[in-house]
Parts: C-alpha cells; sequence; structure tokens
C-alpha cells in the first residue's frame, strides 16, 4: 500500500495495487473508490486538509510509503 498527497488538488489517494482503474464509484461526496473489476485498487479523499492535520499531510506529501 502507499499513499500519496497532491496540494494543489487538496486530494490524498491509497494506492492498494499497481493495477490500472476500471471504473470509480463516489461513495461520498468526497470519497472516490476505484476498482479493477472488482478488485479495490484505490481510494481517493477530497478536501483531505479538512481531515488530517497538516504535519501528516507533510509526510505524505515527501512520497513516504505506507505499509498496512
Amino acid at each position: 500500500m502507499k499513499i500519496n498527497y497532491d496540494p494543489l488538488a487538496d486530494a490524498m489517494y491509497i494506492h492498494f495495487s499497481d493495477q490500472k482503474s476500471t471504473r470509480t464509484e463516489e461513495v461520498r461526496d468526497d470519497i472516490l473508490v476505484d476498482y479493477a473489476g472488482k478488485k479495490l485498487v484505490g481510494i481517493e479523499v477530497l478536501d483531505i486538509s479538512r481531515k488530517l492535520p497538516k504535519d501528516q499531510r507533510g509526510q505524505i506529501r515527501r512520497g513516504h510509503p505506507y505499509k498496512g
């Protein structure tokens, strides 16, 4: 698993796979879920600055991989 933060878009993307998404579902106004077939490949969270403290966003922005 890898997490990226885009400060210009104010969005965070959680990668579960390197597979390319074949469809996206909006599960809330600010959360998009990507699938490759039936497999979950990623989650995008919009307006992340409202949900995640600035110091934690800074760690993600530097491209630190997160393992789960």
